[in-house]
């Protein structure tokens, strides 16, 4: 089964293909498509807008539709960047949003640096009743930059339990612990439930 990913973020195509490949469905790009609608994330929270983007999807192509909203959420901000990760300081690029984070942090003492990387994807399939997971990955927000691999807040988001930042950890690792990861993982449990197999 053919599944429209609702974004132009190749990080997050290469994540869901390398998990919902092995149930057999072909993820692309809503690009790929001849789609090219930037949705409005006006919901509060992660569930929310991830259920706009499948659905304004789903909607325009008639095919099954799975959207991923996902952010960082650093406890000394107040949750912040968290629903506007992607939008953290207007329009920047990656590394100006990750240094605003770090800018913003800079007097947090270290055992104060908490945070928290959320994912909840949502599965729209025809006919079927929306599937939604959530998957988090707790770790630390570093002083500095640290890795060359990953996208986003990558760089600056350490792991304890791999001693590096995500930037840092293979692509193979981080598709087995990331937030994103768990919450594919959990997807792909909610489909063999529910018995959605991608041949039909």
């Amino acid at each position: 089964m053919k599944v429209v990913l609702a974004s132009q973020n190749q990080g997050k195509l290469r994540e869901m293909q390398a998990i919902l490949g092995k149930l057999g469905f072909e993820v692309v790009l809503q690009s790929d498509l001849g789609v090219h609608i930037d949705v409005e994330e006006t919901g509060e929270t992660f569930e929310e807008n991830s259920l706009l983007k499948a659905k304004a999807v789903m909607e325009q192509t008639g095919l099954a539709a799975v959207a991923d909203d996902s952010g960082l959420v650093v406890d000394a901000l107040g949750g912040a960047p968290g629903v506007y990760s992607a939008r953290y300081c207007g329009l920047a690029t990656d590394e100006e949003r990750l240094y605003r984070v770090l800018e913003n942090m800079e007097n947090v003492p270290d055992a104060q640096r908490t945070a928290r990387f959320v994912s909840v994807i949502t599965m729209l399939i025809p006919g079927k009743e929306p599937l939604v997971a959530r998957g988090e990955c707790e770790g630390l927000i570093t002083r500095a930059p640290a890795g060359t691999g990953g996208f986003g807040y990558d760089p600056i988001f350490y792991t304890p339990s791999e001693k590096m930042t995500f930037s840092q950890i293979t692509s193979q690792r981080k598709n087995e612990i990331s937030h994103r990861a768990r919450a594919l993982f959990r997807l792909a449990d909610l489909l063999k439930q529910e018995e959605y197999h991608a041949d039909k």
